[in-house]
């Protein structure tokens, strides 16, 4: 291997922020090709930071994030857990102050209305908080049921089988974050008609979901029972739980679902559609939704 330039950077090139971009980290880095000298360049990189999300001033969960629309973030995740189903219910989302550490825009404090009762040590969170994939089994799906009751088709949302194949291109062409780093996920909101309604992004795909499901919260848009979820990566069981908590009747993404997730989805009356590209995709429950 031939000998990288002299100057900077250095071999151990350090990280710094990217000035007015909190989802991004300017860093130094040796660009190499075949046949190309090595040459000095500065790239992008996405942010990874742990949130702490409290509620009542006890920790509910350490999640790793891209920082930027967590206040959506947490909202999301608060609905999914079914610990809040009304906007009032959320009286103030604000960053820990205390001290002097700038670790405090990683520590966000839910203040919930006082008549809102949850217990700690049933939220799912603790369990799948760590795990890709989320909980397994059927008695997981039975108890996210308790909370959340499935979609009854037929309905009347369809969505035409070429403006779905649109979908993945108009959600790429709106992900400013991926652009510039290449390393991010993206959840986004369509019409039925395929007019992008918003999109989140985030390192973790269920980040970016949550942060779809805040958003809805948030401005009094949920439930969103005329729309359609599509997401950057695989559909997994705990996705599927997420958009049944916000009323998605279309969950899209553009790759694979996992068998969970399939089950999960036709047990519920959700219409999941994987793999979907340019020109063709995988329905895997409840057809009827695609025209």
């Amino acid at each position: 291997m031939s000998e990288p330039p002299a100057g900077p950077p250095s071999t151990k090139p350090p990280t710094e922020p990217a000035p007015g971009q909190s989802d991004t980290t300017r860093t130094n880095i040796w660009r190499r090709a075949a046949g190309v000298p090595a040459q000095a360049q500065t790239d992008l990189l996405a942010r990874e930071e742990p949130l702490e999300i409290r509620l009542r001033g006890e920790s509910l969960t350490v999640t790793m994030r891209t920082p930027g629309h967590d206040a959506e973030l947490a909202a999301g995740l608060l609905v999914s857990e079914g610990i809040v189903r009304r906007r009032e219910e959320i009286l103030e989302i604000a960053y820990c102050r205390q001290g002097d550490s700038a670790a405090h825009d990683n520590i966000l404090n839910v203040f919930l209305a006082p008549e809102v009762e949850f217990d700690f040590a049933r939220l799912t969170r603790h369990v799948f908080a760590s795990a890709s994939c989320g909980l397994c089994g059927k008695a997981s799906i039975e108890a996210i049921q308790q909370r959340f009751p499935p979609l009854e088709p037929p309905d009347k949302v369809v969505i035409e089988f070429a403006t779905l194949l649109r979908l993945p291109q108009l959600l790429r062409a709106a992900q400013a974050s991926f652009a510039r780093t290449g390393g991010l996920h993206a959840a986004g909101v369509f019409t039925p008609q395929g007019e992008l309604i918003a999109v989140r992004e985030d390192i973790g795909r269920h980040n970016a979901v949550d942060k779809i499901v805040g958003l809805g919260f948030r401005e009094g848009r949920l439930p969103f029972d005329q729309h359609v979820l599509l997401i950057s990566g695989r559909a997994s069981f705990e996705i599927m739980h997420k958009a049944l908590a916000a009323r998605f009747p279309i969950v899209a993404a553009v790759s694979a679902p996992s068998d969970l997730a399939v089950e999960f989805a036709e047990q519920n009356g959700q219409t999941l559609v994987g793999f979907l590209r340019s020109e063709s995709a995988n329905v895997y429950s409840r057809p009827e939704r695609i025209a």
